[in-house]
């Protein structure tokens, strides 16, 4: 089972969240979301664990729990929604060009 974990400390590690929620079940992956650019946490994560049970169990055990000064949310991660808008970069409008001698 997939959770989201939101409200993170810049400051809190991989290493963090997993000691946390290890101590409610066996965890699969951690991963905190950072920013492309720049290297920082976006200040959320994933938690992976392998048994739904010790998952709800992290859940109720976890959110609203205080770690690195912030209080955390916690809940079962939903799909990725689809992004609408088509992409992105390249140009919108023809090509451009400028003044060229169009006579063959």
């Amino acid at each position: 089972m997939k959770l989201y974990v939101g409200n993170l400390s810049y400051r809190t590690k991989e290493e963090d969240l997993r000691q946390e929620f290890g101590k409610h079940g066996n965890v699969d992956k951690v991963e905190i979301v950072v920013d492309r650019e720049t290297g920082r946490s976006k200040g959320f994560a994933f938690v992976e664990m392998s048994n739904r049970e010790e998952a709800e169990d992290a859940i109720k055990a976890i959110n609203g729990l205080d770690l690195g000064d912030r209080t955390l949310v916690v809940n079962e991660a939903r799909p990725r929604e689809e992004r609408s808008g088509g992409g992105g970069g390249g140009r919108r409008f023809g090509g451009g060009g400028g003044n060229r001698d169009r006579r063959y």
